[in-house]
């Protein structure tokens, strides 16, 4: 099989199997316990809170184990957006059109409780306009979220110039702001640093790098209001009760340590074979296109649309031919509607139905590349004689 849809999950790292193993057989205490096999669980927690704080440029108590990105993002939306109203300081939040169902059905969640939130729209390449966000910044607000690279067209948004516009507004109406930003795509592809990118809270996925499906983490700046979206017992300081995926988070701790290095050379050599995968598609099927930004993006993820062709079709023709990819988000696969993200691009939406995301992996090869761009043509005409 040639895999090509890394942006849903990723293969297991073998650093990230190793640390995992050993909870799953003889050490598998619960941290909570008082005794010997607990405590060894609690001292992994630690280490692997530890080790993923120094890959984000964080503290270890800022670091949040969660069950995965989704519950990630929505604690960090509700948790700290209530936490706010409580306190007095308002009750309106900015995101974007564009942000994973998992962002976007938060804040209409939100709007239900009451607030009031603003979605700001994109360019042609989906990228946010950080002046406008800035115009949209008022007295009430209290939180914004923008994703840090998209998940559907790979762009890279301008997290650390909102970020920027937020602290200018802070110092001129002494009122604060805090931002949150999804960077579940981001990991082995840029370099995450939470101080530079000047954001309260960040979420991550640990199986979209490496690691077990079913672990997250959620950075929570030290001092940032937040109300637990999970009631329960004290575990994550009081921030996420339940016990801890012990195997998960030693397993995301190892698979960030080895996305976090060496990303210059795998983004290099991995945006090499992205550019010859966009460049034989669109010189091999003329009618085709390129969706989103193709500099200031992702080296992996490329979105392409062929037009009065249905994605799905087309997606279920090349898994025929053992190649694996995907119509878009894959969280949204069970419905069958035009992306949201290309919608609020402008792309017409006879071209929107019609556009596969290939993202590539460290270990896709050129071969593999070579070989989608010679069956592609051949499965394009039979959907589209179908």
């Amino acid at each position: 099989m040639i895999y090509l849809d890394h942006a849903a999950t990723t293969p297991l790292r073998r650093e990230a199997r190793e640390a995992m193993l050993p909870f799953l057989d003889g050490r598998f205490g619960n941290p909570s316990g008082l005794y010997d096999v607990g405590r060894d669980a609690q001292r992994a927690v630690d280490d692997a809170r530890r080790a993923v704080a120094a890959c984000l440029g964080a503290r270890p108590a800022e670091v949040i184990f969660t069950s995965g990105g989704t519950e990630s993002i929505n604690a960090a939306l509700l948790g700290i957006a209530y936490a706010m109203r409580r306190a007095g300081a308002g009750d309106h939040v900015i995101t974007t059109s564009i942000e994973h169902h998992a962002g976007l059905h938060t804040a209409q969640a939100l709007e239900e409780l009451g607030f009031e939130v603003t979605y700001l729209g994109c360019d042609a390449h989906g990228r946010i306009d950080a002046n406008e966000f800035e115009a949209a910044l008022r007295p009430e607000t209290v939180l914004a979220s923008v994703m840090l690279a998209n998940n559907e067209v790979g762009t890279i948004q301008p997290v650390r110039e909102i970020g920027e516009a937020i602290a200018r507004y802070a110092r001129e109406r002494k009122h604060r702001v805090l931002l949150h930003t999804d960077a579940v795509q981001a990991p082995g592809w840029m370099a995450l640093d939470v101080n530079e990118l000047g954001v309260d809270a960040l979420s991550i996925s640990a199986h979209k790098f490496g690691g077990a499906k079913g672990t997250g983490v959620l950075f929570l700046r030290r001092g940032t209001p937040f109300r637990p979206l999970i009631q329960g017992g004290g575990q994550e300081m009081q921030k996420r009760a339940g016990t801890e995926n012990v195997a998960g988070i030693a397993a995301a701790a190892a698979a960030l340590q080895v996305s976090s290095s060496g990303i210059g050379e795998r983004t290099a050599r991995v945006r090499a074979l992205r550019e010859r995968l966009r460049a034989g598609i669109l010189a091999r099927l003329p009618g085709s296109r390129a969706n989103g930004c193709q500099e200031n993006c992702l080296p992996n993820n490329l979105n392409v649309s062929f037009e009065g062709v249905e994605s799905d079709l087309l997606v279920a023709a090349l898994d025929r031919r053992g190649i694996a990819a995907s119509s878009g988000s894959a969280c949204s696969n069970s419905t069958w509607e035009p992306s949201h993200v290309l919608m609020a691009m402008g792309v017409p939406i006879r071209q929107a139905v019609g556009s596969v995301r290939f993202s590539l992996g460290e270990g896709t090869t050129a071969g593999e590349i070579d070989r989608v761009i010679d069956v592609l043509p051949g499965e394009v005409a039979r959907v589209l004689k179908a």
